[in-house]
């Protein structure tokens, strides 16, 4: 079975080959078929007419806008070869005078936003906001800290005075159900510890380490359960701030579980029929995530026998 989650499935073409002509991009951004999405404070434009959609505009307000903006990241063509593009506009203090330029749209929070905007459109959300984000994070060479340039259409950063390139960085996190016969493992983290939330197991990928091997490590350190078989199920880029959710199911060989009390307030075992009220939000005590992340559908894959297990 195939899955696209929420901010995956974006349509663009993110145009490799035009990148790598920098007067190509000057130009394109002056198209009058150009369409830009601005970001205050990483809040997409948003419009609400029949439906929740990105507010493209086009490029007339960007000579106003300071220096320290940092000019507009080309995101891709669309299927009639308009260009796309993205600027983060947060050091305008009100930027309601460029809201305005799409009557009725708001700078909205992008998690939010992403649930009620067209699928295609959280993936163009997530590409946007994710390459904003590093540009702001990462504006001098971690070599000889010289400000480094923007250059592929925000693809790469380079450094004038040392030449090296810097590129986007994706944060690989495994994230695993981990399930023995007819029940499975949640976990509350210390950040929840407060709520009723639950959810599945995950962490960052170690440096020299495959998936599989991640998913063990992490279930080992967080749950104290030793496991053996890791089957892969989809994955899920995350832009907050840059993270590619790689979603596995993962069968447990012990039972006993140790909890990490420096991570988890709590972990323990859910059966079949605990986590299918949980899933229809009627297990008291337990909230677990919605559709919008992937571990529900991790969830829902094991409870009701569609895993690849």
């Amino acid at each position: 079975m195939s899955y696209t989650h929420t901010f995956a499935g974006n349509p663009f073409d993110r145009g490799d080959k035009e990148r790598r002509d920098e007067d190509l991009i000057a130009r394109m951004i002056r198209q009058e078929n150009v369409r830009i999405i601005p970001f205050h404070n990483l809040k997409p434009l948003v419009k609400r007419e029949s439906q929740a959609e990105l507010a493209w505009i086009g490029s007339g307000f960007l000579d106003g806008l300071p220096p320290e903006a940092g000019g507009p990241k080309f995101l891709g063509f669309d299927t009639d070869r308009n260009p796309h593009f993205a600027v983060d506009i947060s050091k305008v203090e009100d930027p309601s005078h460029i809201a305005a330029l799409a009557p009725g749209a708001t700078f909205e929070d992008g998690r939010a936003a992403a649930t009620e905007i067209p699928g295609e459109q959280a993936g163009i959300l997530a590409q946007a906001r994710s390459n904003l984000n590093w540009h702001a994070q990462h504006r001098f060479c971690s070599v000889c800290g010289t400000e480094s340039q923007s250059r592929r259409g925000g693809l790469m950063r380079q450094c004038p005075n040392c030449n090296s390139q810097h590129f986007p960085r994706t944060d690989p996190v495994a994230i695993m159900l981990v399930y023995r016969g007819e029940k499975c493992v949640m976990g509350q983290t210390q950040a929840r510890s407060n709520t009723t939330f639950y959810s599945c197991l995950a962490g960052f990928m170690d440096q020299g380490e495959s998936i599989e091997e991640g998913v063990r490590r992490e279930v080992k350190e967080e749950a104290g359960l030793e496991v053996d078989r890791v089957t892969y199920h989809s994955s899920q880029p995350w832009p907050f701030p840059a993270s590619l959710m790689i979603g596995c199911h993962a069968e447990a060989i012990s039972d006993e579980i140790v909890a990490d009390p420096g991570e988890m307030s709590d972990v323990r075992w859910f059966t079949k029929d605990e986590v299918k009220l949980a899933l229809e939000d009627k297990l008291e005590g337990v909230n677990i995530p919605g559709p919008i992340a992937i571990a529900h559908h991790l969830i829902r894959a094991w409870t009701y026998g569609t895993a690849n297990i």
